[in-house]
């Protein structure tokens, strides 16, 4: 829980957020807030949020409530609308023919070019006063407003916008916590009168969505900036290829080489980087050596950022080895490591606690390198063990700096106290806590509820409130998560009731529950059989505007159902979905399953009205739910009519509905009529073993003549499947002493080149001689000696 906080993403990823002095990927030192004034070697942007982009209908949302007023709004979407058709057609083209290895293709082919040195038009410092702007702000607040719009705050808006300078422009893109709305907010600024996006607004743009997987806007930006006549420069390109990367498509990524050689923009070293980290990344370590190669070739010359990916590269795939031969033989190649080179292998043998050569490889960096361990190099080593389990190195680690005059802070003692408790040693989690008070090193509300939430997993739940205590004690007041950490462990610990009473008194202690909180109490009440508690709980939680989800609704409706109380449960659906709950078909199936269990039909169906005026469209397991139960009762014709419904809305039957279909009507001994309804779900959706199935079950219920004038069917396809109804079959017989009838089945199977088992024959055989058939018994032993099978 405590590495939510960390503002860390120590070596996490290969790319930094920067793209200056032709690196990218660059790497970047990050200097962390004032509060923990920690350095930390981070690669590139992680945290991607979205999967995929969607297209005009994303673009849409960002009108909200406009209507028809929005007329301006409205257009610009439709423009951006007709752009994306276009952007499809062209990447469909691109895409035929295309392989990994154009890439090394593109490179070659600027072969002599000569490479200018220019200074890159897309860097632009957007500092902190820009974010702070009253326009941008006012702008910001106006987009969160964006489904409440009418005209006059679109016409605010469009005043505003018009005073906005490039860089607060670029500001308001990168406040936006959610790059969709960026994106929309982008398209309808360019399509206003009187204003002009300026390069720098594209180029932000494009750098936004390269945090993200939302790669479709980010082509369409780069299209739209061909389009009006703005210059491409290779770092657009780059920007492009790093979120289809991030989207996981890698041959889109190197599409758009192809359309940058066709722009005619000659490649440069940001670019070739940027190749070789998506390379890495798709896991095409070989291609990107290859590529390395050939931009060499061309005369552009690596530099650490280029090596430190292929470094990660091979580590990705355990070359640890190939790893630091790379660093070793960088120097004679005219670049030399960086800490990022060594803090990549640290970082892989840290995660396999090789840490003896991970202290060698640090004794390495200051005899080739003369680059000295420092409190960055620690940092990461801490919190790399401590998230993989290895509390003990990394507490040795947090000494050694200690012993070097580093100051370890709060975060890293915070890490290793979480490992401690991950792994049940509270003792030593504890220990280190006092010894962080001894070292002036205060530990904050992460640390001390990571070890309530230890003590809780472990039952100790009095050590856990005394905890709770201490933070008080301390100066250190608790949150919604440590009192969320403190109520789900009374709730595993059978004390459902404490845990609602402190939810009940949580104003009186300024703390205020949420979701996650009100979840873990109304499951703890729900597994002690308290669902009445469970449901009020449920109320409450919803009026104080957290809604349940169906997962957690149909948990409870289960508890309901098992404890007879089917009425009851009923109402608990019908109070969710009145209230704006989230009711799904699986909520509902299981309602009408617990009125089959009591045996209540009419309850059944009338659920099943229910779904339909509540616009949820009953599943296979609903239709198979209320077949089954129909047909336990005997209503066959009813349950038929369901099967054929379903079918009619174009649901697949599942085996489940196949078996039970089978089992009923064999039941009932209503063999024709269950061939007949097998024949139309056959239609919908083959069932290959379902014959074997029928043959088996009539067996079951001593109906041998039914199963007999099926065995032809079986017997088509003369599997080993189908020996083993065969089987069934003969046994079945057998045991009603036929065992002329079990004879005639073995000769079936010999004819379709199916071999019975030998020892059910000597069986049978045996019971011919007794019935005197001692022509049959020495036939049937006569075709396993023609086959060439040894009677033993």
């Amino acid at each position: 829980m405590s590495f939510l906080r960390f503002n860390y993403y120590l070596l996490a990823k290969l790319l930094a957020s920067n793209f200056r002095d032709n690196h990218f990927p660059s790497i970047a030192l990050t200097l962390f807030s004032a509060k923990h004034s920690v350095l930390s070697a981070s690669y590139s942007t992680a945290g991607l949020r979205y999967q995929n982009e969607g297209k005009r209908s994303d673009i849409r949302n960002f009108s909200g409530g406009l209507g028809k007023t929005g007329t301006d709004f409205q257009e610009s979407l439709s423009f951006v609308a007709s752009v994306c058709d276009g952007v499809e057609e062209e990447e469909s083209e691109e895409g035929e023919g295309f392989s990994d290895d154009d890439s090394l293709e593109f490179i070659t082919s600027f072969r002599g070019s000569k490479q200018q040195q220019r200074e890159s038009i897309a860097r632009i410092d957007i500092g902190e006063a820009e974010f702070r702007h009253p326009l941008v702000r006012e702008v910001c607040r106006l987009i969160t407003l964006r489904s409440a719009w009418n005209p006059d705050l679109e016409g605010h808006l469009r005043h505003l916008l018009r005073s906005l300078k490039p860089p607060l422009v670029c500001a308001v893109l990168r406040s936006q916590t959610d790059e969709r709305v960026a994106l929309n907010y982008f398209y309808w600024a360019d399509r206003q009168w009187r204003y002009r996006h300026d390069t720098i607004v594209y180029y932000t743009m494009l750098y936004v969505l390269s945090k993200t997987k939302l790669c479709q806007g980010a082509r369409r930006v780069l299209r739209l900036m061909t389009r009006r006549g703005i210059e491409c420069s290779p770092e657009a390109f780059g920007y492009v290829m790093v979120s289809y990367s991030r989207a996981g498509k890698l041959r889109n990524a190197l599409r758009v080489l192809t359309l940058m050689q066709k722009a005619g923009v000659e490649p440069d070293l940001s670019i070739c980087n940027t190749t070789i980290y998506v390379l890495v990344k798709g896991n095409k370590l070989e291609k990107a050596l290859r590529f390395l190669e050939r931009m060499q070739v061309v005369g552009i010359k690596p530099n650490v950022v280029t090596y430190n990916s292929l470094i990660k590269g091979y580590c990705d795939i355990n070359r640890i080895e190939d790893a630091l031969e790379l660093i070793s033989e960088m120097p004679s190649k005219g670049c030399r490591p960086d800490k990022v080179s060594y803090y990549t292998v640290m970082v892989f043998l840290c995660k396999e606690r090789k840490i003896d050569q991970v202290k060698h490889l640090m004794e390495k960096m200051v005899q080739d390198c003369n680059l000295i361990p420092d409190q960055v190099t620690y940092n990461t080593l801490i919190h790399v063990l401590s998230k993989h389990g290895h509390a003990d190195d990394a507490l040795a680690f947090l000494k050694e700096a200690e012993e070097k005059g580093f100051h370890v802070d709060k975060i890293g003692y915070s890490a290793i106290v979480h490992s401690f408790c991950q792994n049940g040693r509270m003792d030593e989690a504890k220990s280190l806590v006092i010894d962080m008070h001894s070292r002036g090193c205060n530990p904050d509300v992460v640390t001390y509820t990571a070890i309530i939430n230890g003590f809780c997993r472990l039952g100790r739940i009095d050590e856990a409130k005394k905890m709770l205590q201490q933070m008080n004690k301390h100066g250190c007041k608790p949150n919604t998560v440590s009192y969320t950490a403190l109520l789900n462990g009374l709730c595993h610990s059978g004390k459902s009731l404490e845990a609602r009473e402190m939810i009940s008194v949580s104003e009186e202690h300024w703390w205020t529950p949420n979701a996650i909180t009100y979840g873990a109490v109304m499951h703890g009440l729900r597994r002690e059989g308290k669902l009445s508690e469970a449901c009020d709980l449920t109320r409450e939680m919803i009026e104080k505007g957290f809604f349940p989800n169906p997962v957690e609704i149909n948990l409870l409706i289960q508890s309901l159902c098992r404890s007879q109380k089917v009425v009851e449960a009923k109402k608990y659906l019908e109070e969710c979905l009145n209230k704006g709950c989230a009711i799904n078909v699986v909520n509902f199936t299981t309602v009408i399953h617990g009125f089959c269990q009591i045996g209540s039909m009419e309850g059944a169906l009338s659920m099943l009205d229910d779904m339909y005026l509540s616009n949820k469209h009953p599943d296979a397991v609903t239709y198979t739910t209320l077949f089954d139960a129909l047909g336990k009762k005997g209503r066959l014709d009813e349950a038929a009519e369901l099967i054929v419904k379903m079918l009619s809305k174009g649901l697949d039957p599942t085996p489940v509905t196949y078996r039970s279909v089978i089992h009923r009507y064999c039941q009932w001994g209503r063999v024709d009529d269950m061939l007949n309804l097998l024949e139309k779900m056959l239609v919908r959706q083959p069932f290959k073993t379902v014959y074997n199935q029928v043959i088996e079950k009539l067996c079951d219920f001593g109906n041998l003549e039914e199963a007999e004038k099926l065995l032809g069917k079986v017997l088509r396809t003369a599997s080993k499947l189908d020996a083993n109804t065969c089987h069934v079959l003969m046994e079945s017989y057998l045991k009603k002493g036929f065992s002329l009838s079990a004879y005639k089945v073995a000769s079936q199977m010999f004819r379709r080149n199916l071999v019975p088992d030998l020892k059910l024959c000597k069986k049978v055989s045996k019971q011919l001689v007794i019935d005197g058939k001692l022509a049959e018994a020495d036939n049937l032993m006569l075709r396993f000696v023609e086959r060439g099978i040894q009677q033993k």
